[in-house]
């Protein structure tokens, strides 16, 4: 069986740089907000170029604080709406609805799975402050195109880069900022991921960096002194201190990721399966490397059967879960193709040339 993603293989060629920084950590003595975090924020703003990061609980409360550091901060309100893409992971919805927010659902381009800038015109109104772009599966959105708009508007730009760690839009430009705040994810499955949860927020904005930093533990700016009503959500010092290890080696694994996806999309050849659009250059990570297929049940049977690991990403549109029962009655057709098409190949930098020539031939022999 060549397994979808295994964690303990994916994490074994750091195992004993892990248990050192585990007994640094626990000598330490200092586990939330310690040493280790400090370095990690500056390590990643470094990183991705910008002058601010501020580790969070997870990815999720790293974008409802930063809705809620606007809102504090009196450039949104309560009820303003925010276009978020019809398809994208419903963490994404979640974080505008408990930031007190509106979602307003966008329709993905076709090909490339991500915001089509294309009709966001057609649903700003004068409630709207926000763009909310998701870069899934790796890819880069359209961001000259969204953020003209976006200016043209007065609009304010925020992107989730759970699934875009080390994607870049040109030479000087990197995912985590590319907006006026970026939301980060180092879930253990992410190309950039910790042991558990893990999150952060990166800006050029020192206003919004101050107020996150107070949000996310109380909103104290002094403790025990809360000047703001702020949540828990802080970054741990084990998982900083793994995700400093892991960064050195995110952009050699992204080009292994990079390497397995163009053999698919040259050596697949199977008019049954749509392989992902991708232009060669740098804007893709590759955190999945997604197809469709028309019948995807027979499609991921047939994988089973012959020992190649898959998984669904994601098998159910936002407005058809049940915890939104608000959006149900909303029609988006091509969300709804996505949906009931997509299904992931492994693509990691374990996968061997070996296994990725198996993969390769299994899809090829699909009928």
């Amino acid at each position: 069986m060549i397994p979808f993603l295994n964690l303990r293989q994916l994490n074994s060629k750091y195992d004993t740089a892990f248990k050192n920084a585990y007994r640094d950590v626990l000598d330490s003595g200092y586990y939330i907000l310690g040493k280790q975090v400090s370095l990690f924020e500056h390590n990643y703003a470094s990183y991705c170029q910008v002058v601010h990061c501020i580790g969070t609980g997870n990815g999720l409360d790293a974008l409802t604080l930063i809705l809620k550091g606007y809102m504090s901060l009196g450039k949104i309100s309560k009820g303003d709406e925010v276009i978020v893409a019809s398809n994208t992971y419903i963490a994404t919805i979640l974080a505008v609805k408990l930031a007190g927010l509106t979602p307003i659902l966008v329709e993905p381009d076709i090909n490339t799975y991500n915001l089509d800038s294309r009709l966001i015109k057609n649903s700003l109104t004068p409630n709207t402050k926000v763009v909310l772009m998701t870069h899934l599966y790796g890819q880069l959105c359209d961001v000259n195109a969204i953020r003209s708009i976006c200016d043209n508007h007065q609009l304010i730009l925020i992107d989730d880069c759970a699934q875009s760690h080390g994607a870049r839009l040109n030479s000087k430009l990197i995912s985590g900022n590319l907006c006026d705040a970026s939301a980060h994810s180092f879930y253990p499955t992410k190309n950039l991921g910790a042991l558990g949860d893990a999150g952060a927020v990166t800006t050029n904005d020192n206003t919004l960096a101050e107020r996150i930093k107070s949000l996310r533990n109380y909103g104290f700016n002094e403790r025990y002194v809360a000047d703001y009503e702020g949540v828990n959500s802080r970054l741990d010092d084990v998982q900083a201190s793994i995700l400093n290890i892991k960064l050195k080696f995110l952009d050699d694994d992204n080009a292994s990721r990079q390497q397995i996806a163009r053999r698919y999309i040259s050596e697949i050849q199977n008019e049954a399966i749509i392989l992902p659009l991708y232009d060669n250059s740098q804007n893709h990570v590759f955190h999945l490397f997604v197809v469709r297929v028309a019948n995807r049940t027979a499609f991921s049977t047939y994988l089973k059967n012959n020992a190649i690991g898959y998984n669904i990403h994601y098998p159910v549109a936002p407005h058809k879960q049940q915890a939104l029962q608000e959006l149900s009655k909303l029609s988006f057709p091509i969300s709804e193709k996505i949906h009931d098409e997509v299904i992931s190949l492994p693509c990691h930098p374990m996968l061997t040339d070996t296994e990725v020539s198996t993969i390769i031939n299994v899809v090829n022999a699909y009928k």
